[in-house]
């Protein structure tokens, strides 16, 4: 394994595989950034344009939250996903295993993100998501889509989701309202249900980043910018 330090940037992290890599960073707490691979996934990416520097197509398309290793030896997730089967669909927050991410050709990119919660901050927003698994908040397509019509008019997104559906959230929006119950806003100035993966990665809160990176931006180029993010912050 190679570790490139560079300070006040994100680590990134060379010669693991995405299984390594989470069993490595995973933790109670802890924010989980993917770039998925398929026709809605390349969707989300070019949307978020308007997000990167130089309009660079998004990296990011779906967030998640880990809850850490529980009594089957595995680590699980709490997300807000389409989790289609044959035969079985879940549309909306649910649990997961961790195992969901190692396929490489599925989640091409990886990031963790550690906010440092503290004790009761951490019990706060593990007890929420778990309360939204429990009361079957769904999966908001239609949120999605008013998000990503924000995103190209900024005035937008410090105002409702213009297509808001009040027992559904998608993937991010999902993980900023259960970081903000605890007191952590991660996208000041937006409402909850605008903010997109790459809202999330670009957060001005200061938090320590690990990167798994497989896919078309440039690496030294993605650490220099979060560098200088994170000294902003």
């Amino acid at each position: 394994m190679t570790l490139l330090r560079t300070m006040n940037e994100p680590q990134l992290v060379t010669g693991l595989s995405n299984r390594e890599f989470l069993e490595t960073y995973a933790a109670p707490g802890r924010v989980g950034l993917a770039s998925g691979s398929c026709i809605i996934s390349r969707g989300i990416a070019r949307a978020q344009r308007s997000l990167t520097e130089e309009g660079e197509t998004g990296r990011w398309t779906h967030a998640f939250l880990m809850q850490g290793r529980r009594v089957d030896g595995h680590h699980w997730v709490v997300e807000s996903d389409l989790d289609v089967h044959r035969k079985h669909i879940r549309l909306g927050v649910q649990e997961n295993r961790l195992e969901k991410f190692w396929d490489e050709s599925q989640s091409v990119s990886l990031a963790v993100m550690d906010f440092g919660l503290g004790e009761e901050a951490l019990a706060t927003v593990m007890a929420e998501s778990l309360g939204m698994v429990a009361g079957r908040v769904r999966y908001a397509l239609r949120e999605l889509l008013g998000t990503l019509i924000a995103i190209r008019r900024p005035g937008m997104r410090a105002r409702p989701n213009p297509l808001d559906n009040a027992r559904s959230m998608y993937c991010s929006a999902f993980v900023a309202h259960v970081l903000r119950k605890a007191g952590l806003d991660p996208a000041p100035g937006l409402s909850a249900k605008n903010i997109a993966p790459e809202d999330i990665f670009r957060s001005p809160v200061p938090a320590q980043v690990w990167l798994c990176l497989r896919d078309r931006v440039k690496k030294p180029t993605l650490l220099r910018r979060v560098g200088a993010r994170l000294k902003r912050g």
